[in-house]
């Protein structure tokens, strides 16, 4: 199947945050935005160290044709913290494709926490993460991706989702993923693929180990230890169940990591 190019109807968005240590804080140093992509006020309910923010697409959704890139810096000796407000949609296409580009360059602490995203059937989405980390820099997070609405009955049976992941350390590859999934293809049902699951996630931490206690924190997730990375597995049907189990894991990581205790975004539980 051909994926059509981006149409001119569509949004292109793009936002470029860059945060920075001033003193005790971690401010929001600089902000650029083009299209519907935003990011809140910060907040700071941690401390003055770091810094929460919640970056919105006021549209909702993604169509075809969309695009939308979000670049983050995160200099040495600062610590923000990134969510989103709720669940990314990707809407149903006619043939043209829509993409996401997130850019994270990292020289101090950064945790990217988003809500689930779901691919509804039909949708033709491609998604590229990028991870750069300076000698020293600490990165948690992930990504939660739900194929098609079983909650309304709506399976993947039709579109595609490419997606690829890559972590640096300098000039050192730490980790690189891509592939592709077709809706209703042979990898959706196959036992070497997703067995016929709809909800798959991954997640990424710098600095911490694939202990026994980390395992029993999160039974439901698959751990491997690389080189300079924990990767966690989500592999099922319900997108509160990854959340849940990533949440707990982020819960026992994030002092191994970061070397302080979790404490929930407020955003969560609106």
């Amino acid at each position: 199947m051909r994926v059509a190019d981006p149409v001119a109807a569509s949004w292109k968005a793009s936002l470029s945050l860059a945060f920075a240590r001033r003193g005790e804080r971690t401010v929001l140093a600089s902000r650029s935005h083009d299209g519907p992509l935003v990011v809140q006020q910060p907040l700071y309910p941690e401390g003055p160290d770091l810094c929460h923010a919640i970056v919105v697409h006021p549209p909702g959704g993604i169509a075809g044709g969309d695009e939308l890139t979000l670049e983050v810096a995160c200099e040495r000796d600062a610590h923000a913290l990134l969510t989103t407000p709720g669940a990314g949609k990707w809407y149903r296409s006619a043939g043209a494709r829509a993409a996401q580009s997130l850019a994270f360059r990292v020289g101090g602490t950064l945790e990217w926490l988003p809500r689930e995203t779901i691919v509804f059937d039909g949708a033709l989405a491609e998604l590229s993460t990028s991870v750069e980390l300076q000698p020293g820099a600490r990165f948690i997070g992930w990504e939660i991706l739900c194929l098609g609405r079983r909650g309304c009955g709506e399976q993947f049976a039709r579109g595609r989702v490419r997606f690829s992941t890559r972590v640096r350390e300098t000039q050192r590859l730490l980790f690189v993923e891509q592939g592709e999934l077709e809706g209703g293809g042979r990898l959706m049902r196959s036992p070497a693929g997703l067995g016929g699951r709809s909800v798959l996630g991954t997640f990424i931490a710098t600095g911490a180990a694939a202990s026994v206690e980390l395992r029993a924190a999160a039974p439901e997730l698959a751990l491997t230890q690389l080189s300079g990375l924990l990767i966690a597995r989500y592999l099922g049907d319900s997108s509160e169940a990854a959340l849940r189990a990533f949440i707990r894991l982020w819960t026992n990581v994030r002092p191994l990591v970061a070397g302080r205790a979790a404490l929930a975004p407020r955003i969560w539980s609106t």
